[in-house]
């Protein structure tokens, strides 16, 4: 945990930058895996936490008791628990890595193989189509941007909602 404390302690945003600018190479892959490098470490620390409340949980002692390895406690406890919040905080990334991956784009880091609206916007910006009168290829990418971010943050608290039983409403 103590590299997830590193990852943490740096914002995400100066972390992807850094990492692409280092990277040098801008294709869709080298973007997914900057993502991936900067992205695991809130997810990593959730399911810590719930991991180990889970550990200390009474049918857990119960199941040490009765015999049980902790391969078959892993698997038959822990596990079935802790995916329901892995699967709703893997949808609220999802928003996330859309809203990486354009700060990315607009920033001249993002892939240039791929047409995205990140890029969208950073063309729109450098050919100071702003000035110019209509604003479609501004308004646009940022509006979907906003629309698809929003989805997904719906459905993830959506299904955190239904997945988490402290959650649910009577």
């Amino acid at each position: 945990m103590r590299v997830n404390d590193v990852f943490l302690s740096v914002p995400w945003l100066v972390l992807m930058i850094v990492i692409s600018a280092i990277w040098g190479s801008q294709s869709l892959v080298s973007v997914i895996i900057v993502i991936g490098v900067t992205g695991w470490s809130t997810t990593a620390r959730i399911v810590r936490s719930q991991v180990l409340s889970l550990k200390s949980r009474q049918f857990v002692e119960r199941a040490k008791a009765l015999g049980a390895g902790d391969w078959h406690i892993i698997k038959k406890h822990i596990f079935p628990n802790v995916v329901p919040l892995i699967f709703a905080n893997a949808i609220l990334t999802i928003a996330i890595s859309i809203l990486s991956e354009s700060t990315l784009s607009f920033l001249g880091l993002g892939p240039q193989d791929v047409e995205t609206w990140g890029r969208i916007l950073e063309d729109a910006y450098n050919s100071d189509v702003a000035l110019a009168g209509p604003y479609p290829f501004i308004i646009m990418p940022g509006l979907c941007i906003v629309v698809v971010v929003l989805g997904f943050t719906f459905i993830g608290y959506a299904m955190d909602e239904v997945l988490n039983p402290k959650l649910r409403k009577r």
